[in-house]
């Protein structure tokens, strides 16, 4: 589905990327790992289209999306749910969701889909989305996401600052959306019982290049705590 491959990416003079290879399978979950600074984000930002690789090519379904603008990529069925839970802070989490669902034209539909995905979003509609807590608006800006229709779905550190019951919430609903084959999700995580509890496939990241990666699960976890630890 989505394939980054042999991609150098930098700021300026900096490079922070090295020729990393990742693959998202069609409905599957592929998790990045890492400690802070290791390129994690910075691959998200250049998957989406928000950075420019030095070298190296970024494939969706086979065609290659490295030069396109983000906006042609979101087209494509690229969605991305930046780290912070952002949100529109001075309107409503109702309003914040209806921002998407009107440019679709099945805009009301995809909402209504989104909020059963995160039932407890039913509550906190009519409230200001800066009011709510980390956990809701992580769940907003899923749900916000979603409304796009996305084909792959780009989360950079979705557990961030959440209470626990929340990350369930989040790892079940990832889980019931890639179960039905129509989405892919490459997930940027530091919390490693989340990440490999809903992967099939992880990379972990070590100043910027691949230091391990394989099969997700909880089997994998005491070889991506030791790379981690380096």
């Amino acid at each position: 589905m989505l394939e980054i491959l042999d991609v150098h990416v930098g700021y300026g003079r900096t490079m922070v990327l090295h020729g990393v290879d990742v693959h998202v399978p069609t409905g599957g979950v592929t998790a990045v790992l890492g400690h802070n600074g290791a390129g994690k984000t910075t691959l998200l930002r250049a998957a989406v289209g928000l950075l420019k690789p030095r070298s190296g090519r970024i494939l969706l379904d086979g065609e290659d999306i490295t030069r396109l603008p983000t906006f042609e990529r979101v087209r494509r069925g690229l969605a991305y749910v930046p780290q912070g839970q952002q949100s529109f802070g001075e309107l409503t989490a109702r309003e914040n969701l209806q921002l998407v669902a009107d440019t679709r034209k099945d805009g009301a539909q995809r909402m209504a889909d989104a909020m059963d995905l995160f039932p407890a979003l039913a509550g906190f509609l009519g409230r200001r989305a800066g009011l709510l807590s980390g956990g809701q608006r992580q769940q907003l800006a899923i749900a916000r996401a979603l409304i796009t229709g996305p084909r792959v779905l780009l989360l950079d550190e979705p557990t961030e600052g959440i209470q626990p019951s929340v990350v369930t919430e989040i790892e079940d609903a990832i889980l019931e959306l890639t179960d039905t084959g129509d989405l892919s999700v490459l997930l940027v995580e530091q919390h490693v019982g989340f990440a490999l509890g809903a992967a099939e496939r992880y990379t972990v990241l070590e100043s910027g290049r691949s230091a391990t990666s394989g099969a997700g699960g909880e089997e994998a976890e005491e070889a991506v705590r030791a790379a981690m630890a380096v």
